[in-house]
C-alpha cells in the first residue's frame, strides 16, 4: 500500500516537471526565467502562452516582459482584465494601456477594489477633474501604488500650510502629478526653506506653486543652490534675488551658468554693456537668460538706426531692459508719433526709454491729447508712469509736482519711485499680491 505522503511527493514531482517544461518554454521564446524561482506559475504550457500573448496584444514585447518578467504571474482572468478594465474606465485609452503596463508593470498585481479605486477617489477628492485623472496617471503611474496615509498625504497638507490653496492643489497635480510623491523633509521644505531664506515670502511661494507646480522638483542640491550662487558670482546683488527669482521662478532649474556666460558676452559685444550693467538688466528682466539673440538685436538695431549714440542705446537697455523684448512695428509706431506729433528732442527718450513700453493707442494718445487741450508742458514720466486716477489728479491740480528721478522699471512688476513711492492702477492692493499678479503669470 503507498504510504499517507505518497501523493503529495507525487504532486511536487509534477509540479518540479511543469516549472521545467514551463522554463524551457520562455526560454525558447527569449525569456529569462530567473526571476521567476520564488514565483507560483501556472501548470501548463498552455495558460503561460495564453499570458503571454494575451500581453503581447496589448502591446509588450518580449523584451519589455523581460524587463518585468515576475508579471507573469498574473492571472489573465483573476488580475490582468480587471485592472486593464478599470484603467480604460478612468480615462487611459485602450492603445495605450500597453505603454501603462510597460511604465509600471505593478499595476497588474493590484486588486482594483482595494488599491486602485482609493488613489483615484483620493485624486478626485483633491480637485482633479474626472477627464484629467487618466492623463496624471499616464504621466506618473506610480501614484497607484502610494498609500494614501503616506507622502501623498503629508505633501498636500504642507503646501496647503504654507499658503497654497486647497483648490489649487488638483490644477497643480494635473501639471505636475511628481510632487505627490515628494517627501516634505527631504524634498520640499528644504526648497521652501532655502526661498524663503533669499527674501522670498512663503504667500509668494504659494503663487510661484499655483502656477508652477514643476518648480517643486527641480534638485536643491544640485540645481537651485548652484544656481542662486550663479546669480551673485555674475553680479547679481543679494537683495534682488528674491525679485529676480519672483519675476522668473524658471531660473531657479536652467543650466544658468552657460546661458548667463553666453548672454553676457551678447550684450558685451554687441550692446556695448559691461558685466556690471548686464547684471542690472538681469535684475530687472532676468527673462533675457533665455531670450534669443535675434530677438534681442532687432529692436537695438532699430534705435542705432533712429541716430541714437550707442552708449545711449547701451544706457536705454540697462534701465529698461524691455526695451529689447519689444515688436519692432509697435516701436516704429510710437517713435513717428513722438516725433512727428510732439516734436521732443531725443534726449528725452534716452531718459525716459520706458516710453515705449506704454500703449500708443490706449495711452500715449489720449493722455498727450488732454495735455495739449490744457496746454500742459511736461515730462514723458510725469504723464505716463502712473494710474489714470492719478494722472487726472494731475490734471486738476493747477501746480506740476517736483519730479525726482526717472523711475526703476521692473518687468511685470510695478513702476517704483525713489522715495518708496509706488505707482500701479490697482493701488490698494498689497505689494505681495501686486508683484505676483504679475510676474507670476508670466
Amino acid at each position: 500500500m503507498p504510504s499517507v505522503t505518497w501523493g503529495v511527493v507525487q504532486g511536487r514531482k509534477e509540479k518540479l516537471v511543469s516549472r521545467v517544461i514551463i522554463c524551457d518554454y520562455l526560454k525558447g521564446i527569449g525569456i529569462v526565467p530567473d526571476e521567476l524561482e520564488d514565483l507560483e506559475l501556472p501548470s501548463t504550457v498552455e495558460v503561460m502562452r495564453e499570458r503571454i500573448e494575451f500581453l503581447q496584444k496589448i502591446g509588450l514585447t518580449i523584451d519589455a516582459i523581460n524587463e518585468y518578467p515576475l508579471m507573469l504571474g498574473c492571472s489573465v482572468r483573476k488580475n490582468i482584465i480587471p485592472v486593464l478594465g478599470y484603467l480604460e474606465k478612468i480615462g487611459i485609452q485602450r492603445s495605450k494601456l500597453g505603454e501603462f503596463v510597460k511604465n509600471y508593470p505593478q499595476v497588474l498585481h493590484a486588486s482594483v477594489v482595494v488599491e486602485l479605486v482609493p488613489v483615484v477617489k483620493f485624486l478626485r477628492g483633491l480637485d482633479v477633474e474626472k477627464q484629467d485623472i487618466g492623463y496624471v496617471l499616464m504621466k506618473y503611474p506610480e501614484l497607484l501604488g502610494f498609500k494614501l496615509e503616506g507622502t501623498m498625504s503629508t505633501s498636500v497638507a504642507y503646501l496647503v500650510s504654507i499658503g497654497v490653496n486647497p483648490r489649487d492643489i488638483g490644477p497643480m497635480v494635473t501639471q505636475y502629478p511628481y510632487f505627490l510623491g515628494m517627501r516634505v523633509g527631504t524634498m520640499i521644505k528644504p526648497l521652501v526653506d532655502f526661498l524663503v531664506s533669499l527674501g522670498l515670502p512663503k504667500k509668494i511661494l504659494a503663487r510661484m506653486f499655483e502656477k508652477r507646480a514643476y518648480i517643486l522638483g527641480y534638485d536643491f542640491e544640485e540645481t537651485v543652490k548652484p544656481n542662486v550662487e550663479c546669480l551673485i558670482s555674475f553680479g547679481i546683488r543679494r537683495e534682488a534675488l528674491a525679485s529676480v527669482i519672483a519675476q522668473y521662478p524658471q531660473i531657479i532649474g536652467l543650466p544658468l551658468k552657460a546661458k548667463l556666460s553666453t548672454q553676457q558676452y551678447f550684450f558685451n559685444l554687441k550692446l556695448k554693456i559691461d558685466p556690471d550693467g548686464f547684471a542690472r538688466v538681469i535684475e530687472r528682466m532676468p527673462q533675457i537668460v533665455s531670450l534669443n539673440q535675434n530677438v534681442i538685436i532687432k529692436p537695438v538695431e532699430f534705435l542705432l538706426g533712429r541716430g541714437i549714440p550707442a552708449e545711449n542705446v547701451a544706457k536705454m537697455v540697462v534701465k529698461c531692459p524691455q526695451l529689447i523684448a519689444l515688436q519692432v512695428g509697435l516701436m516704429k509706431n510710437s517713435f513717428y508719433f513722438f516725433k512727428s506729433e510732439m516734436g521732443r528732442p531725443m534726449k528725452e527718450l534716452v531718459e525716459f526709454p520706458e516710453y515705449f513700453t506704454y500703449s500708443l493707442e490706449s495711452r500715449i494718445k489720449p493722455r498727450y491729447q488732454k495735455l495739449q487741450s490744457k496746454g500742459i508742458r511736461c515730462s514723458l514720466a510725469w504723464f505716463l508712469n502712473c494710474s489714470n486716477r492719478r494722472f487726472e489728479e494731475r490734471l486738476q491740480g493747477d501746480y506740476i509736482e517736483i519730479e525726482s528721478r526717472g523711475p526703476l522699471f521692473c518687468m511685470g512688476g510695478k513702476l517704483e519711485l525713489p522715495g518708496s513711492e509706488v505707482v500701479s492702477d490697482v493701488e490698494d492692493e498689497s505689494d505681495d499680491e501686486v508683484l505676483y499678479r504679475h510676474t507670476v503669470s508670466l
